[in-house]
């Protein structure tokens, strides 16, 4: 779908659950994201089912798979989330720990933000972090988000730190 130095971005697709596994598994999701309870490749088509596939169909956007352009290996997630208590799309991204540190999410978010302004006529967008995620929240903030304040929303289970693009 997109190419970008690096990287390639594309839908996540069934074929894609043991990658899936991983990164819902990976201890950095685990700790500034969340537990889905995805313990099985099995449980990982599932949740790309009701997760991933449904957001494609029901909003046109959702998470995209971020691997290498050389080798294909996958290395993360970026992508926009519709969440309940937010007035618009949420940007998110998620790397698995041998794949942070290296400018990938800067590099997919910038593409993919480029692509939802061009294909999808998105406005601003916003995103949440863990109050405690200090490299997503330095990230949003070189990709010009700024920091508003707090925010608890339904079914997200505690307090986040809201960004707002722009």
């Amino acid at each position: 779908m997109l190419e970008t130095e690096r990287l390639t971005i594309r839908r996540i697709g069934l074929e894609d659950a043991p990658f899936m596994l991983a990164i819902l598994n990976d201890p950095g999701f685990l700790a500034n994201i969340g537990d889905r309870g995805v313990r099985t490749v099995a449980e990982a088509e599932e949740y790309i089912r009701v997760r991933v596939l449904a957001s494609y169909e029901t909003h046109g956007f959702g998470m995209f798979r971020v691997a290498l352009k050389e080798g294909d290996e996958p290395v993360g997630t970026v992508g926009f989330v519709r969440r309940e208590g937010l007035d618009g799309p949420d940007l998110g991204f998620a790397f698995l720990a041998d794949h942070t540190g290296k400018g990938y999410g800067r590099e997919a978010s910038k593409a993919l933000i480029a692509w939802a302004r061009r294909e999808l006529h998105i406005g601003p967008l916003l995103a949440i972090t863990a109050p405690h995620n200090a490299a997503s929240a330095a990230l949003l903030l070189r990709l010009g988000f700024r920091e508003e304040g707090r925010v608890t929303l339904p079914q997200h289970g505690g307090e986040s730190r809201l960004f707002v693009e722009g």
